[in-house]
């Protein structure tokens, strides 16, 4: 592959759920981006949904698929729901259920996607809100929480990741190392830290948990976490992605940002800083919402490549494990 291929690997773009957008289209095609999120709520049926993604893969590239992704959680964040697509509870109902019986489900849900061309699920969330939190925006208020202790989240959360593979689905854990205790929604606010996650919490366990049953993605947060890397946001610190969730917890699978597209935690960052800053951390796969991003993106870790060679040994570390992971759902030519 190209340097140019390879970075193209490394890519997640936007792509409306309804309708197949001209602007990725152009990323696909003209900067060789590997994997789409298909974003936004609709009510298309599977059949309607596999005709977009029949039409995205159209224009993966020569030797490998696209990974084709979105929020399908349950309850607040489901993307697809249409006919064909079950009505999924929240994750808070899904705490209350039997395990076994939630996995089964997560199968089914999981089927759903992949008859519909889908073949990454961004979920589910492990981030745990401790009761009698109040107010945190990204999950609680949004009854995205699978419960409020470490063994209840890891017990039906790895239920949902066990059940996803099941479907040939892959499951995404998400909001490495935790979103649970902010005040602050890293979508629509800068700044958001949280004082209180540390290299040895308590909280850390279902995603320690879910790594030792071999989840293939996990998703960094773009929060800062004062007791492990006060200096940056965990999408690009090397402290919280390579040390702690590669050294410590021991994921060697992919490693996929938050938004660094639209979100407002890292606006302060040039799109060619948030793409180089989260791969120098030890992040494989930059997802951006704004597909505008992508020539400023591609062109910042080309550039980056070619002036640095320890960079661009990681950069093609990341590819290895993209392509990896790809080959393991059949998605390499």
């Amino acid at each position: 592959m190209s340097l140019e291929e390879k970075v193209g690997q490394l890519l997640m773009v936007d792509c409306p759920s309804d309708q197949v957008a001209d602007a990725t289209v152009n990323a696909l095609d003209e900067y060789y981006v590997g994997s789409v999120i298909l974003d936004g709520t609709n009510d298309l049926s599977v059949a309607q949904v596999k005709a977009i993604t029949r039409k995205l893969q159209s224009h993966s590239a020569d030797n490998a698929k696209l990974f084709i992704s979105t929020d399908q959680e349950g309850g607040e964040v489901q993307r697809l729901q249409g006919s064909g697509f079950d009505t999924i509870p929240s994750a808070v109902q899904q705490g209350q259920l039997d395990p076994t019986l939630l996995q089964q489900d997560a199968t089914q849900w999981g089927k759903q996607l992949k008859s519909a061309g889908v073949n990454v699920d961004l979920a589910p969330v492990l981030d745990i809100v401790p009761a009698n939190f109040g107010s945190n925006p990204p999950i609680g208020d949004l009854d995205r929480e699978f419960g409020h202790t470490p063994n209840g989240v890891s017990r039906q959360g790895l239920a949902v990741v066990k059940g996803l593979a099941a479907a040939g689905v892959d499951a995404t854990v998400k909001h490495f190392p935790g979103l649970g205790r902010v005040r602050g929604n890293t979508d629509t606010t800068a700044g958001v830290t949280d004082n209180k996650t540390t290299v040895n919490d308590p909280y850390l366990q279902p995603f320690a948990d879910a790594v030792q049953a071999g989840v293939p993605f996990v998703m960094v947060s773009s929060a800062t976490y004062a007791k492990i890397d006060a200096h940056n946001p965990a999408a690009f610190s090397k402290p919280v992605i390579t040390t702690l969730l590669r050294g410590k917890l021991g994921f060697n699978g992919v490693v996929i940002s938050d938004d660094l597209g639209s979100a407002q935690a890292v606006a302060a960052f040039t799109p060619g800083e948030r793409a180089v800053n989260f791969i120098a951390a030890g992040g494989d796969m930059v997802l951006t919402v704004d597909s505008s991003l992508v020539p400023a993106m591609t062109a910042a870790l080309i550039a980056k490549a070619q002036s640095d060679d320890a960079f661009k040994a990681q950069l093609n570390q990341s590819v290895l494990r993209v392509l990896t992971a790809k080959a393991k759902l059949k998605l390499l030519r």
